[in-house]
């Protein structure tokens, strides 16, 4: 058994390693208070009697004053250990900072080499690889993990977003045993003794669970084995897809361009945008907020396209260089709507109207695709003629036709892909700086 004595024992050692609070809530205090803070050595000044630590955990610094032994033991601490310290809050001398903490005790958790791959204040800059494969290290640059900080609120934001309009949250499978779309970009891999694949898209799946709740959600990973190295392609992904029931295309694109403007609020308002390039500033900012995004059909995009003297026909697919000349002119949100049908997956409705034409949209930022949606297909004959027609063999969807001989409901979805609109409203140049561990066709570790 153990004694009481040993108890109490460790029960004061468990609590000298305790935090009580992180730097950002220091300010709320009044001097006097005695506080333990936890983070790592940014910074370290002797200037003789006294020396002087710079602290940051993951909400911001703090300056701390260090004399005698404390001094002495702060001396061989290497900067970007892993630290605690307790001490008083006082009032400082210094101009970047409204207090200082006095030091009473310094606890070391786990000393830093000397030797750091990359350097987390910034002031030493690290090519973009080397600072992958140190990722855990670079976060500590209060820039990069701003990044991740965003990134993570905007989750947060989407979520509240789908649950106030009625969405249920659902989790479709990522190891799946047929191609999802039809299409060949897949992984595959030995599932025990036979063939599985990752999952491209939940596309299938979210149509299927419609069938009884009426309105769903997912925020996943997904793969596409497509052999493009550039600065938007990535092969794992972070896809935010909803469908609905009862709403057409057009009621979409209405959601998409609402949530889209409810990020952009609070982004605005949350007044933490640290990159110059950042779409969240200034007049750009609240017009994006406050004018509908424009709506211009696919065909509408060939008049202007030719007119600018880039060549393209009916039925084609619109390039990186058309997309890119259209971007000049339409150079922040638009959609383009109803696509020829031949251009979109078997489940896309088409236009009754005119049945070249599908009831489809793409979200654009300038050239860069954003989200894909439309009206989906729910007549069961229909969508067994357009897997014909498409090269597909309705048997190898037998599982999923059959959801649509339940009384399926007609309904619309989209994809959007979050990794781009993260680099989009955060003003990177690369997507891999919205990602904390990329997977492309090079990068497979850390």
């Amino acid at each position: 058994m153990i004694s009481l004595d040993m108890a109490h024992a460790a029960q004061n050692e468990s609590n000298s390693y305790e935090r009580t609070h992180f730097t950002s809530e220091l300010q709320k205090l009044q001097t006097g208070t005695e506080v333990r803070v936890a983070g790592w050595i940014e910074d370290f000044r002797d200037i003789g009697k006294l020396g002087f630590i710079i602290l940051r955990d993951v909400t911001g610094l703090v300056q701390a004053v260090l004399v005698g032994e404390n001094l002495q033991k702060a001396k061989s601490i290497p900067r970007q250990s892993n630290i605690l310290l307790k001490g008083v809050l006082q009032g400082t001398k210094s101009k970047n900072f409204p207090f200082e903490i006095k030091v009473e005790e310094v606890f070391v958790f786990s000393p830093a080499s000397l030797s750091l791959p990359v350097d987390p204040t910034g002031r030493v800059e690290s090519n973009l690889d080397t600072r992958l494969d140190s990722r855990a290290l670079d976060l500590r640059n209060p820039k990069i993990s701003n990044i991740f900080i965003i990134r993570s609120n905007v989750l947060k934001l989407i979520r509240d977003f789908f649950l106030e309009n009625k969405f249920i949250e659902v989790n479709t499978p990522k190891i799946i045993g047929s191609a999802s779309e039809g299409g060949s970009n897949l992984f595959s891999f030995d599932y025990f003794k036979r063939k599985g694949f990752l999952a491209q898209s939940p596309q299938l799946y979210k149509e299927q669970l419609v069938l009884a709740l009426d309105r769903v959600y997912e925020i996943a990973p997904f793969f596409r084995a497509e052999n493009s190295h550039t600065l938007r392609h990535l092969n794992e992904f972070l896809s935010v897809d909803l469908e609905a029931a009862y709403l057409d295309y057009y009621e979409i694109m209405s959601i998409v361009e609402e949530l889209i403007k409810k990020i952009l609020m609070h982004l605005r308002d949350s007044n933490n945008i640290e990159s110059e390039n950042s779409l969240i500033r200034g007049n750009a900012l609240n017009d994006l907020i406050s004018n509908p995004f424009p709506k211009i059909s696919y065909e509408k995009c060939l008049d202007e396209l030719n007119r600018l003297g880039e060549k393209v026909t009916f039925g084609d697919d619109l390039s990186d260089s058309s997309l890119k000349k259209l971007g000049e002119k339409y150079d922040k949100f638009y959609f383009i709507v109803d696509w020829p049908l031949s251009l979109k997956p078997f489940y896309i409705h088409e236009k009754e109207s005119h049945p070249t034409l599908s009831k489809s949209f793409d979200l654009q930022f300038g050239y860069l695709e954003l989200v894909s949606g439309g009206t989906r297909q729910h007549d069961v004959s229909k969508l067994k003629s357009r897997l014909v027609e498409q090269g597909l063999s309705p048997e190898s969807f037998r599982d999923h036709l059959r959801v649509f001989e339940w009384g399926m409901p007609p309904h619309s979805g989209c994809g959007l892909g979050f990794d781009r609109l993260m680099m989009v409203l955060l003003g990177l140049s690369n997507i891999r700086e919205a990602v904390l561990y990329p997977r492309d066709t090079s990068r497979i570790s850390p």
